[in-house]
């Protein structure tokens, strides 16, 4: 290919040292010389030709090769996505189960708790119930027996005092006063009775609400749980009564 650049450099040398035509654009130029760098460059075009074909031959199976080794590198990059994507998500099901599997158990368990201290609550309700009754009545009862007998005792001593005219005004009043301080002992035995069973009742209703923090407690935990698993899954709530 120098060859056919070093010729043509040449002839376009001889083309403008050429004498020209007078009166014309036109000129002399020396024949042998100029057919002379023609043979040349005819004779060196061939060879540089099929150089060049051969590199552009070897430039399309380059890029050829290329061309298929960049398809086949696509492909397993496409391959290897698939793959990692179907692990990720087998992994993230999988995940997804355990923390349901585990939510599941959490409720199970926060359910029969609250049952069982439901159930304790109702057995401990019921005894403070028949205890504050029992001793509501024994009260009342022995309220009513020292009534009974302080009317008793003033109706004797109002017997026994009628039988005296100096002191039957005086006997009068002491019956009375005996009548009235059984009334009072009666009404505060009853108020004492009623004061035992209101704080029987404090209690009970301070253990509920105890119970109930921590059934909402445990509700709550699960919330958390559930959000943070993504949001997916089933979520279990119920309300106490």
């Amino acid at each position: 290919m120098y060859r056919v650049f070093e010729a043509l450099d040449e002839l376009v040398t001889i083309v403008e040292e050429a004498r020209g035509v007078p009166m014309t654009s036109s000129c002399v130029v020396p024949r042998g010389d100029a057919l002379e760098l023609l043979d040349d460059i005819r004779d060196a075009l061939p060879g540089d030709v099929d150089d060049a074909q051969d590199v552009l031959d070897k430039r399309d199976e380059i890029v050829h090769k290329a061309r298929a080794e960049a398809e086949s590198t696509v492909n397993s990059a496409n391959a290897e996505a698939e793959r990692t994507v179907a692990e990720a998500n087998a992994e993230a099901e999988r995940l997804i189960a355990e923390a349901r599997a585990r939510a599941e158990q959490m409720i199970a368990d926060a359910r029969d708790e609250a049952e069982r201290t439901v159930t304790s609550g109702e057995a401990e309700y019921r005894d403070l119930t028949d205890r504050s009754r029992a001793e509501s009545e024994r009260m009342i009862q022995a309220g009513r027996d020292a009534y009974d007998r302080a009317v008793e005792e003033g109706r004797h001593e109002q017997a026994r005092l009628v039988a005296q005219t100096e002191v039957v005004q005086a006997a009068h009043g002491e019956a009375a006063r005996i009548v009235d301080e059984a009334h009072a002992e009666a009404d505060r035995q009853r108020s004492d009775c009623d004061g035992y069973v209101d704080g029987k009742l404090a209690e009970f209703s301070e253990l509920l609400a105890t119970t109930l923090r921590t059934v909402d407690s445990g509700r709550n935990h699960l919330r958390g749980s559930a959000h943070l698993s993504g949001g997916r899954g089933t979520v279990y709530d119920y309300q106490a009564h």
